[in-house]
């Protein structure tokens, strides 16, 4: 099987951030950890990054949005993982949904709780294998892959009380 090339689209949010004591939060780093990491595993698939924005997914903006969708729309990949901020990821998930033209394309968000540098246990690490391994199999799409599931752009929620994303049609 023809190994291909999967393209990370970087945009901050708490999988890429540090805890800044004196503010008593999670700041995002001004450089990405997520390719240091990957290239760590020496997986068998080419990765390239392209770091948009390292800012919390609530301080996005139009032309933060707008570049992400140009990225995805020029890559003549067919297979995407964008890290994101959980806040508005499903948010962030559903404007590529309603804005990208094409349609060929199997696009994955993913992010964490937990940084992925500084934190152990996080769910950093794990939230990226899930996605490499699934950003393979999907179908063409947008898709969400967090705490060991596939979530579509229109049924999920972050659940901030329990620490994970949920399908709104599951909430009672």
């Amino acid at each position: 099987m023809k190994k291909e090339t999967i393209p990370f689209i970087l945009m901050g949010g708490t999988i890429d951030s540090y805890y800044e004591s004196a503010r008593d939060t999670a700041v995002p780093s001004k450089k990405s950890n997520v390719p240091a990491y990957i290239k760590g595993l020496k997986l068998y698939d080419k990765t390239i990054f392209s770091e948009i924005c390292m800012k919390d997914s609530r301080s996005l903006d139009q032309n933060d949005l707008r570049e992400m969708l140009e990225t995805i729309e020029k890559s003549k990949n067919k297979r995407i993982i964008i890290t994101h901020g959980t806040y508005t990821m499903p948010d962030s998930a559903r404007y590529l949904k309603a804005h990208l033209k094409r349609k060929d394309q199997t696009i994955v968000f993913t992010g964490s709780m937990i940084p992925l540098i500084g934190f152990s246990p996080s769910d950093a690490a794990f939230n990226l294998g899930y996605a490499l391994a699934k950003v393979e199999k999907l179908e063409p799409g947008i898709y969400l892959c967090m705490n060991g599931t596939v979530f579509s752009p229109e049924e999920v929620a972050k659940f901030i009380s329990e620490g994970r994303f949920i399908s709104i049609s599951d909430i009672k």
